[in-house]
């Protein structure tokens, strides 16, 4: 296992590049989030198993996502806690090449489009989605619910909250309407999935008149943390939230959204939601991260606040729900972190089974999924 210390920094986002087997991205905030610089790191595995940072820039807020750009193999695209998005090109080391102002609060998660790949989408705590290209200033679109969840929901549980920007001064820490995750479909060059503090997972198509195509309770009624698609079925995604449980979801088999071309029988803003596919539980405190293997369908990731990351086998399909499969699915546990673990990923390269992890702890680790206990 090797590890790297972002020292004075907290760890929020890693992500492996696509086009360098031994280059990770890795977003951080000082002081947890809650106050102060953020610093994006660079990171590169030497032949003899070090690690190295050979170049890394501080920003005036706290970065709380990373993504790589896919039409550029030295460019990086951060979200900040001042609403702002930020193109970092490593052959330019003092400041970012691009530098998007349009959402009004913090922005929480970035995704570059794996199939178009000349956009990509943000999501934030100001309630909205916007996909970006990189050769233009303003957005080309933003995607909003436009629903009033307070008036048709049973009260949201907020038991997690995100960092309070010391830039940004909310009258009321309500997250409801917080877009914590949001991803393109790798199936897709126009899907996009979504999930926000008052339980709903979303998928939208942006090329649609109506781009809300579906929405339903993920968890509860307990906020949603991350999404996301799985890599070779089209139709499956998993969700993660603060009731600690990773869920397994098949579009096809749920029903409902609520715009006025809809004929669906089920609500979508049912105060339970419908049954997942599939449920994975283990952690022991709220899930932050989720994520499917790029190298099999049936293999899944995650990042808890239990300061864990684990590793899953799901086994379930149309034809058999919630298999009784030993450790609920778990097949190992990575529990170096000291603190939250925030952000994990898998590696495109080498044999499949390495991954990344980073948390409030400074600290970056890289381990092998298929040797964990």
């Amino acid at each position: 296992m090797l590890s790297f210390r972002t020292a004075g920094y907290n760890g929020y986002g890693v992500q492996y590049s696509p086009y360098f087997d031994n280059k990770l991205a890795v977003a951080t905030s000082a002081n947890y989030g809650l106050v102060g610089n953020g610093r994006l790191f660079i990171l590169g595995i030497e032949p003899n198993g070090s690690i190295g940072n050979p170049i890394s820039w501080e920003t005036q807020d706290g970065l709380f996502d990373v993504a790589w750009s896919e039409i550029h193999e030295n460019q990086v695209v951060a979200a900040s806690g001042d609403g702002s998005i930020k193109i970092f090109d490593i052959t330019v080391p003092n400041f970012p090449v691009m530098n998007y102002r349009e959402h009004t609060k913090e922005v929480f998660s970035v995704n570059w489009n794996l199939v178009d790949k000349s956009n990509f989408v943000s999501a934030s705590w100001d309630g909205t989605m916007k996909i970006w290209s990189p050769q233009r200033q303003e957005s080309l679109l933003t995607l909003s619910p436009k629903v009033d969840y307070t008036t048709k929901t049973s009260p949201v549980a907020q038991t997690a909250k995100p960092p309070l920007s010391h830039q940004q001064q909310h009258q009321q820490l309500n997250t409801t309407n917080c877009i914590y995750n949001a991803s393109f479909s790798p199936h897709s060059p126009s899907t996009i999935i979504s999930c926000n503090g008052s339980s709903h997972v979303q998928v939208w198509d942006i090329r649609s008149p109506h781009p809300l195509q579906l929405d339903y309770i993920a968890h509860g009624g307990l906020e949603a943390l991350s999404c996301d698609w799985n890599k070779y079925k089209s139709t499956i995604v998993a969700s993660a939230g603060t009731d600690k449980s990773i869920r397994v979801w098949d579009l096809r088999m749920i029903t409902g959204i609520d715009h006025p071309n809809s004929n669906s029988p089920m609500p979508a803003y049912h105060t339970i939601g419908p049954t997942p596919l599939n449920q994975l539980l283990g952690h022991e405190f709220a899930v932050r991260k989720v994520l499917w293997s790029p190298h099999s369908g049936q293999e899944l990731m995650s990042a808890s606040y239990d300061m864990t990351c684990r590793v899953w086998n799901d086994q379930s399909n149309e034809r058999a729900r919630f298999l009784n499969t030993p450790n609920g699915g778990c097949t190992g546990v990575m529990g170096r972190h000291k603190e939250f673990a925030i952000g994990c990923d898998y590696s495109l390269w080498g044999e499949p089974g390495w991954a990344a992890s980073t948390g409030w702890d400074e600290m970056v680790y890289i381990w092998d999924s298929k040797r964990l206990a």
